[in-house]
């Protein structure tokens, strides 16, 4: 399941509309191992495309680099489909190269409704997860009740 803030995912979308009709595409970084989607990342796709993105391959290095230096890693990597629904295509499905990573799609179809969906990517074999849409604020008060 992918737990993710009702803001990250406001940014998703907004990134989405943004660059319609080309395909929006970014990253969410986490600190390593903890599956914890924090850091909005949006990217150029580089392929300027309202059927295919591609990331820069010099950005891509540079926000690599960056989650290493940072001890983050990739928790969410997204992607949008400007006309058809939110679900990996084949090509998507042979550039899942990140196999602990959410593969999130929204679709911009439509532009006044936006689905997000999200899947594990692993061999070529596609599993949508539940999405767990969290509250601003949900996330705190409920470690203080576990603290306290």
């Amino acid at each position: 399941m992918l737990r993710i803030s009702r803001a990250l995912v406001d940014r998703i979308v907004a990134h989405a509309r943004a660059d319609h009709p080309d395909e929006a595409c970014g990253v969410i970084a986490g600190p390593a191992g903890s599956d914890r989607p924090e850091r909005f990342i949006p990217m150029i796709n580089a392929a300027r495309s309202p059927t295919f993105y591609e990331f820069d391959s010099t950005e891509w290095f540079k926000v690599w680099n960056e989650m290493e230096d940072r001890d983050e890693e990739p928790v969410v990597i997204y992607h949008s489909h400007t006309a058809t629904e939110a679900y990996p295509s084949r090509t998507d499905v042979s550039l899942a190269s990140v196999p602990e990573a959410h593969y999130v799609l929204v679709s911009t179809a439509d532009p006044e409704h936006v689905p997000l969906r999200s899947y594990r990517i692993l061999d070529g074999e596609i599993t949508e997860e539940e999405v767990e849409i969290v509250e601003e604020g949900a996330e705190s008060r409920k470690a203080e009740v576990e603290e306290g």
